[in-house]
């Protein structure tokens, strides 16, 4: 059984065009400001990243987890920081499908 990276790879360097788990909580960290937008967390350990995580929730509850209750100049940075993301996954093979399999 293989075990779990130390270190995680970077959103650069994530399957599916950074279309994970992880990869939202590094865009979320971007679109809050809790980290660089140039900050790809490569390297970070998990810790690390659970770290971000739970600033990132706290930041999304004062908002009720809600898109359309952010500020306006937070819900735009969401929509460039987003939408630049899923064209470039989009790019790189990804199509959303897995996503979306369970709802039919």
């Amino acid at each position: 059984m293989a075990s779990k990276p130390n270190v995680y790879v970077g959103i650069n360097n994530e399957i599916n065009g950074g279309m994970t788990t992880i990869g939202k909580i590094i865009r979320d960290g971007w679109v809050f400001g809790l980290i660089d937008e140039s900050e790809t967390c490569e390297g970070w350990n998990m810790q690390g990243i659970d770290a971000l995580l739970q600033k990132v929730n706290d930041e999304w509850d004062k908002y009720g987890c809600i898109v359309s209750h952010l500020p306006e100049d937070l819900a735009k940075r969401h929509a460039k920081i987003h939408d630049e993301a899923i064209k470039k996954a989009k790019l790189a093979g990804w199509s959303g499908e897995d996503e979306t399999d369970d709802e039919e």
